[in-house]
């Protein structure tokens, strides 16, 4: 690689924003057992303190997404400020309508009209939240779907989708935007309403330009493709985001990189190639994970490590030499293309960006020997600590 070449790698990921999810931070579990830590957070305020920490270590990290009602506050305006004052700034937002006892047969798609509409007055708060912060996406996620064969009319439950997408989508400003995310399964085991990406790109192609699609790594059935997925939908400008996370049996929402970082590096490469790290792309590469046994901070600083050496391996990829290789149909010389930078060893590279920065070079042990995350344990007493259902 030449040296602007290279140049242009460095500036890539001193650029890199890694969005965290507010509710890594707080306690979080599997359907048999929530645990909890001690020093998480009991607001949504100091969920955004811990989403400053790993900002301030990792540098890498300006940005973390609100859950509502998780993170309802009185005045999000304030919340807004307190983020920047801090150094960070509020992204995505949300939804959740998959909680309340009404949903037991779903929420937009749900076949009583009062459910929908009581869902559908959700996602407009969402819309309307989204403005107060800043913020220009709003994401949605349904776990609608059924149990049985013949619980509900298939093809009817998808037209009360669009006629819900199509309410919200009304509502977007004009910089605002609709990020749709689709599930194979859970908690819905016989249909689910958007089970995939071609579902979810259909509902967002009939929507418009302001909805796009997100992806999120652990909700493919086995051996599915991503990158196929994340490839056609940036040709098709229609990739709005990523929940980025690891898995090996279903949704499992392990750290990033932790179960197979050779995937998160292809992912990676098809983002680099194909524009989605371009800032008009508006593509946002958000942490989706649950950390049952891992203390919070420390994981979720692991987590964006792990994705900027997976781009950073995808940005040494050779593109002359695999590009020769493709063309000349040599498929063992193209391959080695790609090995060739997932083999390479970008730890000195970003360590070199980290001191640059003026940052420690090793984010992880720098948090850990701070001590803050012993002042957290002695400090955040009292209250009710921040969860699944808090």
């Amino acid at each position: 690689m030449t040296e602007p070449e290279l140049a242009a790698v460095r500036d890539t990921l001193r650029t890199q924003t890694i969005e965290t999810p507010s509710w890594a931070y707080g306690n979080s579990g599997t359907r048999f057992k929530v645990f909890t830590q001690q020093g998480v957070p009991r607001t949504p305020f100091e969920k955004v303190e811990d989403a400053a920490q790993v900002h301030a270590y990792t540098g890498a990290a300006p940005v973390v997404s609100l859950h509502i009602p998780w993170d309802r506050v009185a005045d999000y305006g304030e919340l807004a400020a307190y983020a920047r004052s801090l150094g960070v700034r509020i992204g995505m937002v949300n939804a959740n309508v998959f909680q309340d006892d009404a949903y037991r047969l779903g929420s937009v798609a749900n076949p009583d009209p009062a459910v929908r509409r009581r869902a559908v007055a959700h996602l407009l708060e969402c819309v309307e939240i989204t403005a107060a912060t800043g913020s220009q996406e709003v994401k949605l996620w349904f776990a609608d779907g059924t149990n049985y064969p013949g619980q509900d009319d298939i093809a009817d439950r998808q037209g009360r989708v669009a006629e819900a997408l199509e309410t919200v989508y009304a509502r977007l400003g004009a910089e605002q935007r609709l990020i749709l995310e689709y599930k194979l399964f859970e908690p819905s085991f016989y249909t689910t309403d958007i089970p995939d990406w071609g579902t979810a790109y259909a509902h967002c192609t009939r929507l418009g330009p302001k909805a796009q699609v997100c992806v999120d790594t652990g909700h493919h059935a086995p051996g599915t493709n991503i990158e196929f997925i994340v490839a056609l939908l940036l040709r098709e400008g229609k990739l709005g985001a990523f929940d980025l996370n690891s898995r090996f049996y279903a949704d499992d929402d392990l750290m990033a990189g932790a179960a197979d970082p050779f995937q998160l590096f292809r992912l990676m490469y098809e983002a680099t190639r194909n524009g989605g790290l371009d800032p008009s792309r508006r593509v946002r590469f958000m942490l989706d994970q649950c950390h049952n046994i891992e203390p919070k901070i420390p994981a979720v600083i692991r987590s964006v490590m792990n994705v900027q050496e997976a781009t950073a391996k995808a940005l040494l990829v050779d593109a002359d030499a695999l590009g020769a290789a493709q063309r000349e149909g040599d498929v063992l010389a193209a391959n080695a293309a790609l090995m060739d930078a997932y083999n390479t060893d970008v730890r000195p590279l970003l360590a070199d960006l980290r001191r640059e920065a003026g940052l420690d070079p090793d984010p992880l042990r720098a948090y850990l020997a701070s001590g803050h995350q012993e002042h957290l344990a002695t400090h955040r007493t009292g209250g009710r600590q921040s969860g699944w259902d808090a």
